[in-house]
């Protein structure tokens, strides 16, 4: 047994993870309540260890917001704008697919597209936009076959890429890795649209939700997002997002989705003006579903970012309450594989030190991300993958390149270099570093 948690009042908790038994809501708030870092940290690594052993994943991916119009005023959200506002922004389907295609250049497979809920656009712009992206897959196909018959670089030379090329181009060459495929070879997945935007297309449509995703999922869609979701409690609800969807709504979106057998993940926004029990009763509410469909492949807790919005927070949320949370949420979901530890919002150093308090994932490369930076996010718009892979081997980890659903594309098992060798106590020095400095 870990020596701080035998040192903690929280032995009892790691003993029921140890034996694999399910822990209560009053045991979360415990958890939650507790001051003991260390310990938490302990039992939360025991119950990753027991979901995912020494792996940590990264997706490489791509952000389009196809429009920041939004019908909504969310206290919170400074990602909105209206029609009247000089910032505003909507993307035609053709300036989405060249993205795209020069975003598959640098290796995504994964399409993260989310947007407002666009006052006017018709729901046929979503179902047309979902073929013309679902379409680069023959594209992306057709490439391969070209360059397995051909001697020729399977990349322009560096300098024929274009500016946005040239910024997301990975330095870390495939072809020196081990190289171990999983069931699923790449291949561009479209992740797309929260609960919300579900709702507002099924009120374009004029069909049920449930017809609403059948026509989505025909014309491309392959995992909803699980943005949104916010704080389930009523009272905190109205207070940061009033005239947005409930909580019942968001979570039976996702049922929906579950049962025609798709798969999403699910988020919590912490760090505002809700309680630990609020947290705790929210991830109840997670844990059921997933209890109920099994269709969740992940969770992300996402820390509050204060700076460009309404609602008003004495304390942003720390490295310390994000660490907690991130631990509480691994012990508790346990029926969830996959944590993830989104660096946008934390910066990667603290993201790369909760790969020791409970998460298994960092995200992926993203490649201009908006919503979290105009509410004030300092971290960078992009993580190449080699980044990633660095990030991973720094916290003793080893790197799995995964894709929408968390299957493994490549799973990296060779040694690192000399120059990321861990010290004789077998810690990362770096992940040292970072906890000094949280």
């Amino acid at each position: 047994m870990n020596f701080f948690v035998q040192l903690s009042g929280l032995r009892d908790l790691y003993d029921k993870v140890a034996a694999g038994e399910r822990i209560s809501e009053a045991d979360a708030l415990r958890l939650f309540e507790s001051k003991d870092l260390n310990a938490l940290g302990a039992i939360a690594d025991l119950a990753r260890q027991k979901k995912v052993g020494n792996r940590a994943s990264y997706i490489v991916n791509r952000y389009i917001n196809y429009s920041n119009y939004c019908i909504l005023s969310c206290q919170f959200c400074s990602f909105a704008r209206k029609k009247r506002d000089a910032d505003g922004f909507e993307l035609t389907i053709p300036q989405m697919v060249e993205k795209a295609r020069e975003a598959l250049k640098l290796g995504i497979t994964e399409l993260h597209i989310v947007g407002g809920l666009h006052p006017s656009l018709p729901f046929s712009y979503y179902v047309d936009m979902l073929k013309a992206l679902r379409a680069l897959n023959d594209e992306m196909g057709n490439a391969r076959a070209s360059r397995a018959g051909s001697d020729a670089p399977s990349e322009p030379p560096s300098n024929k890429l274009s500016e946005e090329e040239k910024l997301v181009k990975r330095d870390f060459p495939r072809g020196a890795e081990n190289d171990t495929r999983g069931a699923c070879a790449p291949r561009l997945q479209l992740k797309c649209f929260t609960a919300i935007e579900i709702l507002h297309l099924a009120w374009l449509a004029k069909k049920s939700v449930e017809q609403t995703l059948i026509e989505l999922k025909d014309a491309g869609l392959e995992s909803l997002t699980g943005g949104g979701a916010e704080i389930f409690r009523k009272e905190v609800r109205s207070a940061i997002a009033k005239g947005k969807e409930s909580a019942e709504e968001y979570l039976d979106v996702h049922r929906t989705w579950h049962t025609l057998g798709g798969r999403s993940t699910c988020t919590m926004l912490f760090g505002h003006v809700e309680s630990l029990a609020d947290r705790v009763d929210h991830l109840r509410q997670l844990r059921a579903l997933q209890d109920e469909t099994k269709g969740f492949v992940g969770f992300v807790p996402l820390a509050y970012q204060p700076e460009n919005n309404d609602i008003p927070v004495k304390t942003p949320p720390t490295g310390f309450d994000a660490l907690r949370t991130i631990a509480v949420s691994r012990i508790y979901l346990d029926n969830f594989d996959h944590i993830t530890a989104y660096w946008v919002g934390l910066g990667m150093k603290l993201a790369q030190v909760a790969l020791s308090y409970g998460a298994d994932d960092l995200h992926g490369t993203i490649i201009e991300e908006h919503i979290f930076h105009m509410a004030g996010a300092t971290s960078p718009q992009l993580q190449t993958e080699a980044e990633m892979i660095k990030a991973i081997r720094e916290a003793s980890r080893t790197p799995v390149q995964r894709n929408t659903f968390y299957e493994p594309i490549r799973v990296l098992e060779n040694a690192p270099a000399a120059n990321e060798a861990e010290p004789p106590s077998g810690k990362s020095k770096v992940l040292e570093d970072n906890l000094a400095t949280a």
